[in-house]
């Protein structure tokens, strides 16, 4: 199946997709950590990978993975056309999310990743970071 759109409009399409401030996943678990009070944590912290949100007391790291670009198993759909391009920026995106987590982590910080479709269900999500916040370093 062929692309509908010009190979022009596609590039405008794909530029316009934001690594920060994404309404989808980042800005949707921001409104998550909001609703239930879960506070310390900041934003675009200069740490390696650049994480989602900083939990600098508690040295936790938090990443929202959206699903296309970060290739998940169950919910990654590849693109038909130029499947061989997308298939080696995804497979770069999860390799360059390996080696951020290992710098993180050789920093002594600890990592949550967080998919996109998981923020459908908050209350797991909140879980998931209380019970990584609730432990001592």
């Amino acid at each position: 199946m062929f692309d509908v759109f010009t190979k022009k409009k596609r590039s405008q399409i794909m530029a316009a997709i934001r690594s920060a401030g994404n309404k989808g996943t980042e800005l949707k678990l921001a409104a998550i950590l909001r609703t239930h009070g879960i506070k310390g944590w900041r934003r675009h912290q200069q740490l390696p990978g650049k994480p989602d949100f900083a939990f600098r007391r508690e040295h936790l790291a938090v990443f929202v993975d959206g699903c296309f670009w970060h290739g998940c198993r169950w919910h990654l759909r590849m693109p038909k056309g130029n499947r061989e391009y997308w298939q080696h920026k995804i497979a770069r995106k999860v390799e360059r999310d390996r080696e951020t987590n290992r710098s993180l982590r050789q920093a002594g910080w600890r990592l949550l990743r967080v998919w996109e479709h998981s923020l459908g269900a908050p209350a797991t999500v909140v879980g998931r970071i209380e019970s990584e916040l609730s432990v001592k370093r």
